[in-house]
């Protein structure tokens, strides 16, 4: 049976492929660490790592945010998502931020072209706020 998360859950998805559990998963958890930090105090927030055969297989899990990191070639998450949300930052053949920046959709997207710039898709995205702006989503967050 299937644990249900609550509503002030976050969800970050990496590939299940082996490029995406050794490179983006650690990114992942890098990301998870930062989230914690900046929600620190916020009731009952959780952030969960997983990868996008969990996520994609289960329809519960799409009512929660998530942040998908990876590229479409190693994350099947980032590739439906590739069509369906706004690009919020690109740097052209380099890497690319997408999310609703108004905040009415809570899915995104953060990855590059290879391993070394989805690592600078990911510093950007905390660094430049983006990961703030997303996270303003959540009851008392970053109040």
């Amino acid at each position: 049976m299937e644990e249900t998360l609550s509503e002030h859950t976050l969800l970050i998805v990496t590939g299940a492929c082996l490029r995406g559990e050794r490179k983006d998963r650690p990114l992942a958890y890098r990301l998870q660490d930062e989230t914690a930090r900046r929600m620190m105090g916020v009731a009952r927030f959780e952030c969960v790592v997983m990868s996008d055969v969990w996520y994609l297989n289960s329809k519960e899990l799409h009512k929660r945010p998530v942040i998908s990191v990876g590229g479409p070639g190693v994350n099947h998450l980032s590739g439906y998502l590739y069509e369906r949300l706004p690009v919020a930052l690109m740097v052209e053949h380099v890497f690319q931020i997408q999310m609703d920046v108004s905040l009415k959709d809570h899915r995104c997207s953060v990855w590059g072209m290879d391993h070394e710039t989805t690592v600078e898709a990911v510093d950007t995205f905390v660094e430049k706020g983006h990961l703030d702006r997303f996270l303003k989503m959540f009851p008392q967050a970053l109040a």
